[in-house]
């Protein structure tokens, strides 16, 4: 059967695990109830029409353990195809997405819930930097000098500034660019406008790095609900087609034991290769690209490796607007990590309901022109992996 994604529902990107004196603290299973009941009320359908439920792991943040199940007998659901908790870094949102494809290609089931919630804001930074620093490199070998990922990303600005004589200011313009899209997204975290100079006067994160150049902290939620083409048609509603997705993995776990290129990518360079073989279309029937970036150096080196602008020219586009939403290679119309914000696991769910918004012709004032296919790409740290799916509007 074909997937297709029927209806969808997010919160808006933000801090709802640290409120003010006085406010309860909303739950994460109650966020994730919230974007469900928005899911399963644009699609039409009733839970009893559920048969399969994919939850992205909500992060090793949570108290609740087996959020899957918790979250499932909170929603009163039962199923006979699956029910399962989904993990892999920051691809967790995309492959609880891709595991609710194949559910319903395989032919399991013609409906299938695909949720996730994340709450990070109010972990002690001591926590959470521990629990970076062991995401990054062999635990016992190399995660001990305290590497954590957005420093691995920064040692890759800076030979990309290096090998390409490009300066931080430059590659800055990606953070300036993606909050000119946030401003008129109202799922984004930060909506202030913003300029260079203010992002070049912010204090030094990680350098060459400052404050606005790396994702600050956040919490979400969102849901998707995926059924066949077969029943979309039948609910006589719009939806959007899942054409195609490709997968590469190098065989690394972020820090590399091996001589690799930094700024090179292979992972997302393949990944896009296959989606796009797989699809029958090219880059230039894509009308938006929503791609996993939490630092300003991604996005530039995951569209170089894609093939949308030339090794050490990434940076110009968003610089000339080529990369906003009404240039002609539209990245992270959202407002990206940066702005749109990024709870890390349920990220690539954002990016999904983005490239939904965008097919669908639904964005508003940062609607692209000529709406027609979407690329999403997730990654694993460092794009070592990477999952990449093509999506097509249906009116």
């Amino acid at each position: 059967m074909t997937p297709v994604i029927l209806g969808y529902g997010a919160v808006p990107v933000g801090i709802y695990q640290r409120t003010k004196d006085g406010r309860d603290t909303p739950l994460e299973h109650e966020l994730a109830v919230r974007v469900v009941l928005d899911a399963m009320r644009m699609a039409g359908l009733h839970k009893d029409d559920l048969n399969g439920v994919v939850v992205a792991h909500p992060g090793d943040h949570t108290k609740q353990g087996y959020f899957h199940t918790f979250l499932t007998s909170y929603l009163g659901l039962t199923s006979r195809s699956t029910v399962m908790q989904v993990i892999g870094n920051g691809m967790t949102g995309g492959l609880a997405f891709d595991e609710g494809i194949r559910l319903v290609r395989n032919g399991e089931t013609d409906c299938v819930l695909v949720v996730g919630a994340h709450f990070e804001s109010g972990t002690p930074t001591a926590d959470h930097l521990d629990f970076s620093i062991r995401l990054t490199g062999d635990v016992d070998f190399q995660s001990i000098y305290g590497a954590v990922p957005i420093s691995w990303y920064a040692m890759a600005a800076r030979r990309y500034m290096h090998d390409y004589g490009v300066s931080r200011a430059q590659i800055a313009q990606v953070a300036v660019k993606n909050r000119r899209q946030a401003v008129e997204n109202p799922l984004a975290q930060f909506r202030e406008p913003l300029t260079l100079e203010q992002v070049l006067a912010q204090r030094q994160i990680v350098e060459p790095f400052g404050l606005l150049e790396v994702p600050g902290r956040a919490d979400g939620a969102v849901a998707l609900v995926i059924t066949s083409e077969e029943r979309a048609r039948a609910a006589s509603r719009p939806y959007v087609r899942i054409r195609s997705r490709g997968f590469y993995h190098e065989g690394e776990h972020q820090i590399s034991d091996r001589h690799v290129d930094m700024t090179e990518y292979g992972s997302i360079r393949r990944a896009a290769g296959e989606a796009l073989d797989r699809a029958g279309v090219g880059l230039d029937d894509i009308s938006n690209f929503q791609l996993y970036a939490p630092c300003t150096i991604v996005e530039v080196l995951a569209t170089e490796a894609i093939g949308l602008f030339p090794r050490g020219k990434g940076w110009q586009a968003a610089a000339d607007g080529r990369s906003a939403f009404d240039g002609a290679r539209p990245v992270n119309t959202s407002g990206g990590h940066l702005s749109r914000g990024h709870p890390p696991e349920v990220t690539p769910l954002y990016d999904v309901v983005e490239a939904c918004l965008q097919v669908l012709g639904r964005a508003g004032k940062r609607q692209v022109r000529a709406p027609s296919l979407a690329m999403t790409a997730s990654e694993l740290g460092n794009y070592n992996a990477a999952v990449v799916h093509i999506l097509e509007g249906c009116q």
